[in-house]
């Protein structure tokens, strides 16, 4: 169980830097489409919102790993 636990963590930022890049994929693949279904001030928010979580999990995931290298796991 130990082997496929390693294939699902991240262990360098460059790992980290490739999740954040699909994530801002999908994410602003998504606020695309909330413009189409809301049109004006509504959709835009939500696109902003979208792209705002991804800052906010990137940020998150670049310090867990500075943390981790820092403390240990």
């Amino acid at each position: 169980m130990g082997r496929i636990k390693r294939l699902f963590t991240i262990k360098t930022k460059f790992e980290a830097f490739l999740i954040i890049y699909a994530l801002a994929l999908g994410a602003s693949e998504r606020g695309l489409v909330y413009m189409q279904q809301y049109p004006g001030l509504g959709g835009q928010l939500l696109a902003l919102a979208c792209t705002g979580a991804v800052f906010m999990a990137g940020g998150k995931m670049i310090d867990a790993l500075d943390y981790q290298r820092a403390y240990g796991s």
